[in-house]
């Protein structure tokens, strides 16, 4: 069975189009969704691929009609694939169905897979540049100052860390580190 997916982002937008061009592919059950293709939580998309049998055929219009991310897409497409159905993009004349569009499904993994790497190299290479410039990363300490330097004092007391943490208004775990850290030269 082919089955449809047509997505818009907003409601001022309309699947009329997709949905028609949908169905002069042959689907004979289309679900239609309103919702950001960035998102995971899109119900009509969920029960498409709950209702997924052997043999059947997901047919969007385009491929951002399924997600707007490779990596998401890629995902979806895998997913798919393990419920042994096939997919088809009417725009992008992407079909699962045959080596050629399998083999383009694979390439598109390829790029995707390289340009995470790429992301990750750059983003590595830009919090050591923070670092190097004597950037803190990292959340807002929760303690600073003259409270910190209280809180501290309170522990050398003896009071617990919990006891601490409810003073300050933060939690135990936070009080915890704080002690921890006072010595190795990160508070």
């Amino acid at each position: 069975m082919r089955i449809g997916y047509a997505r818009v982002s907003t409601d001022g937008q309309d699947t009329a189009a997709q949905v028609e061009a949908l169905r002069g592919a042959g689907c004979e059950r289309i679900y239609e969704e309103r919702a950001s293709g960035g998102r995971w939580d899109r119900p009509e998309l969920h029960r498409l691929l709950d209702q997924l049998r052997p043999g059947d055929t997901v047919v969007v219009w385009k491929l951002d009609r399924l997600s707007r991310s490779l990596k998401d897409l890629l995902t979806l497409i895998d997913q798919i694939e393990r419920s042994k159905a096939t997919f088809r993009s009417l725009t992008e004349s992407v079909d699962t169905t045959g080596p050629a569009g399998r083999m383009l499904v694979q390439m598109l993994g390829a790029f995707a897979e390289f340009e995470r790497s790429l992301v990750g190299q750059r983003t590595r290479a830009g919090l050591e540049a923070a670092r190097s410039r004597g950037t803190r990363l990292g959340r807002k300490r929760a303690l600073v100052g003259a409270a910190r330097e209280e809180a501290l004092r309170m522990l050398g007391d003896g009071r617990s860390s919990a006891d601490v943490a409810r003073v300050f208004g933060v939690h135990r775990s936070t009080v915890a580190r704080m002690w921890a850290d006072r010595g190795a030269g990160t508070g």
